[in-house]
């Protein structure tokens, strides 16, 4: 039978109640007495590691000196980290929604921490675009709808998929990927801060999603790769609309997927290692990665690829006859 700490995770509490009183009422068993103590530890290593935005901003510019690109490579890098910036305001909501709707302590605490950081990785964000001398834009479709998802579904598994594993993911990558090619120096130190906390918060997602997959009913699990599918595409369309932003600053968008890619691997792996059953090569990963070739072909940028044959790499991609992103960029160091 299924505990009342996982029928809160599912969110069959009555949401009218104030205070969820017997949120303490039920031992957990050992493997997830495991995880909610992981939990718990994003909470306090999140405490214990917090940092100050104004003073690493102000120690960042007087290391290095007030950023200065040139006009065309400083307006691509406000495109894409203004992007960004409104994707923190939207993890602060998000996250913020998690802290209220998860019932067990340790998932709370988890998402409350969390709550911490995207208001710092928002405010900082802006400071630093303020001082680069842009104003960030309003977000394009694509992105919009990514984040307005996540933000308006009332399934908390969805909710944890949306902000844990898709949203939270591409923004390590995008952290990792601009502090490795040092586009600028000031936001490279910053990066390194915004990078720690990402990771802790894609910790939340490894503990809490997959427990929740596993007792999703088949119109559940359809419904869920739907939106997954949903959510991830229109993460590539969006990434489609900086794609010329990301290549001023020195950012091949397929590496970024690549890099994607491999991270996601790592979370299945650490997933696997207590839920055996969760799939090595789903063919929503195979579907999305033919996405991938269609609009970042293999061939570049700037190759002109007609649409029938990028479909037909695309299929090739999916029957695993083609190398994939994951295979060019993703196993690389």
């Amino acid at each position: 039978m299924m505990s009342n700490r996982l029928l809160a995770l599912f969110g069959r509490h009555d949401e009218s109640t104030a205070l969820p009183y017997d949120m303490f009422d039920v031992a957990y068993p050992e493997a997830e007495a495991r995880r909610a103590r992981r939990m718990e530890n994003i909470y306090h290593v999140g405490q214990s590691k917090i940092w100050d935005g104004r003073d690493v901003l102000a120690q960042a510019i007087a290391k290095y000196g007030k950023p200065n690109l040139a006009p065309e490579k400083r307006r691509a890098l406000a495109r894409v980290f203004g992007m960004i910036m409104w994707g923190e305001l939207a993890a602060w909501k998000i996250s913020a929604q998690l802290a209220d709707r998860l019932v067990p302590l340790e998932a709370k605490l988890a998402a409350a921490s969390q709550v911490h950081d995207e208001a710092r990785h928002f405010y900082v964000m802006h400071d630093y675009l303020e001082t680069l001398g842009e104003k960030p834009a309003k977000l394009e479709f694509w992105a919009q709808r990514v984040l307005q998802r996540t933000l308006g579904t009332n399934n908390l598994l969805k909710k944890l998929i949306g902000m844990q594993l898709t949203v939270e993911t591409v923004a390590f990558v995008a952290f990792q990927r601009v502090r490795e090619i040092e586009v600028e120096p000031v936001l490279s130190e910053l990066m390194t801060y915004y990078e720690r906390d990402e990771a802790r918060h894609i910790g939340l997602g490894i503990q809490l999603v997959p427990q929740m997959v596993a007792r999703l009913s088949m119109p559940g699990a359809i419904s869920l790769a739907a939106f997954q599918l949903d959510l991830l595409v229109a993460t590539l369309f969006s990434l489609k609309t900086i794609e010329r932003d990301l290549i001023e600053i020195g950012v091949d968008p397929r590496s970024m997927l690549g890099m994607a890619f491999r991270k996601q691997a790592d979370i299945d792996t650490k997933i696997r290692a207590e839920f055996p059953q969760w799939p090595a090569d789903p063919p929503l990963r195979r579907a999305f990665e033919g996405v991938c070739e269609v609009l970042f072909p293999s061939e570049g940028a700037d190759a002109k690829v007609p649409v029938p044959v990028r479909m037909k790499h695309a299929l090739e991609v999916v029957a695993r006859t083609r190398q994939s992103v994951f295979e060019q960029w993703g196993q690389r160091g």
